[in-house]
């Protein structure tokens, strides 16, 4: 009974949580048929690829593990919430206000080095971006903690409402279609949104503790290990593309891929959402003896989920491929390879509680290494002979890796009781699914209602086995 209680309240904040997640990441989404579209080449949109690829590494440099800190810290015993959040936002503030001001004043080297001379403007706008996302961060994370879901939804839609009309502004309505123009988009609304953080900022007295940063910082750098080989797993195809691919017109193919890239964010838009919601539970509950039982359940309808919107997308893929221009469909073919890579990271980040919780965080560290060494090897042999289809797999086959690494050392330090036989089971009918759907010799209409019934009798398996949770008692 407890255990369902807490799923629902789990569910409950996921849910709220996904109007600044799923909602805002879906019309951030959207606006990749205006670039697609509206830019004037495949490569401007490489350029936009290459450069957001970078400031995600930056950003989880910048934040150097201090968002989960700060839970740590603000939820332990005999230490001070309101000290732990000015003094991460002390700290945060500081680097990266030195970021910024070091970056501005070198941007024409950076640029250079880059392989965006006569851009500098590029890099000195990202630069500013990256640092006011960076000590937003906290705000942000003070904002989950106080449970304040809507006040945090309402402030991350503005900043995409504001990104977008931005956007059609200056590339719909002024025709202004140089790819700067998505970039100074960027940084006005990063800015507005900044400016608005302002009573947060500010909502606690000030009491900076420096034997209290030390402590958070040993319990947050080997995140950060953590969160920037994590990213980079995530985003090393599209930094490193350029120096390894051997066919012409680089930028072109990363645009491809990009632009093919981000029409499987859905499955990332959902995992977000689960994460907002769940890192703050998980630490909450951690005083609870039947904490293991909800992490066990939230593991399962994590993954029940999951394969649900793999089938989705697979499906209306023929549909979905219209949200990009014709000009980029040759590499729609990695969509479902980056789908099960969502999947993947979405079960180790589940699984990466039990270093977390243990303060064991020397194995998530670990863990990102070794995913870093798997994507660079499996990048520089691959991608000269397959271009970015290399890039879309190596991903995956790094997060399985490690996610089953997790999975089997996390049972000696916090066993968790997962349900292994009814994700078995789930997973396998996912993959019986998608084997028979892609054998089927149909037209596209046809094919699509084949696969519609699949996802009806995979619901229908849910529904009989565990939909019992979401019912009121």
């Amino acid at each position: 009974m407890a255990s369902t209680i807490n799923m629902k309240v789990l569910a409950k904040e996921t849910a709220i949580y996904g109007l600044s997640s799923i909602i805002g990441k879906f019309l951030n989404w959207m606006l990749v048929p205006l670039y697609t579209y509206v830019l004037q080449a495949q490569s401007d949109y490489g350029i936009v690829t290459n450069l957001y690829a970078w400031t995600a590494l930056l950003l989880v440099v910048l934040t150097y593990g201090m968002e989960t800190g700060f839970f740590r810290f603000a939820n332990k015993e005999n230490e001070d919430p309101a000290t732990a959040y000015t003094t991460a936002l002390t700290s945060l503030f500081v680097t990266s206000l030195i970021f910024a001001v070091v970056c501005v004043l070198l941007q024409e080297p950076i640029a250079a080095a880059m392989g965006y001379e006569g851009h500098e403007e590029f890099i000195a706008m990202l630069a500013v971006v990256v640092a006011m996302d960076a000590f937003a961060s906290i705000p942000f994370a003070y904002l989950r903690y106080k449970k304040r879901p809507i006040r945090f939804a309402a402030l991350k839609l503005l900043f995409v409402g504001l990104n977008i009309l931005l956007n059609i502004l200056f590339l719909v309505v002024l025709k202004w279609t140089d790819v700067r123009y998505v970039f100074i988009a960027n940084f006005i609304a990063t800015t507005i949104q900044t400016l608005c953080l302002l009573p947060t900022i500010f909502a606690e007295r000030f009491h900076f503790s420096w034997s209290l940063l030390r402590q958070m910082l040993r319990y947050s750098l080997p995140l950060l290990v953590l969160g920037v080989c994590g990213i980079m797993n995530q985003t090393l195809d599209r930094i490193l593309f350029p120096y390894l691919y051997s066919g012409e017109d680089v930028k072109a193919q990363l645009g491809i891929y990009g632009a093919c890239f981000k029409v499987a964010m859905v499955m990332m838009m959902f995992t977000q959402a689960f994460r907002y919601a769940y890192e703050p539970f998980v630490f909450a509950k951690h005083k609870d003896r039947q904490s293991v039982e909800a992490y066990a359940d939230a593991m399962k309808y994590y993954i029940i989920f999951s394969l649900l919107i793999v089938l989705g997308m697979v499906v209306y893929l023929d549909l979905l491929k219209f949200m990009i221009s014709p000009n980029y469909w040759e590499g729609l073919k990695i969509v479902p390879v980056v789908l099960w890579t969502y999947v993947f990271q979405g079960v180790y980040f589940n699984l990466s509680f039990w270093y977390k919780l243990t303060d064991k965080t020397q194995f998530g560290a670990w863990f990102s290494l070794l995913g870093v060494l798997i994507t660079l090897i499996l990048q520089i042999i691959f991608v000269p002979r397959i271009g970015y289809m290399a890039s879309a797999g190596s991903s995956t086959v790094c997060y399985l890796i490690i996610m089953l690494l997790s999975y089997w050392i996390g049972r000696r330090y916090l066993p968790i009781p997962y349900d292994m036989k009814r994700i078995g089971l789930y997973t396998l009918v996912c993959v019986v699914m998608l084997i028979i759907y892609y054998i089927l010799p149909l037209t596209m209409w046809a094919h699509m209602a084949v696969g519609t019934i699949l996802i009806f009798i995979y619901c229908f398996i849910f529904y009989k086995l565990d939909f019992n949770v979401f019912r009121n008692r």
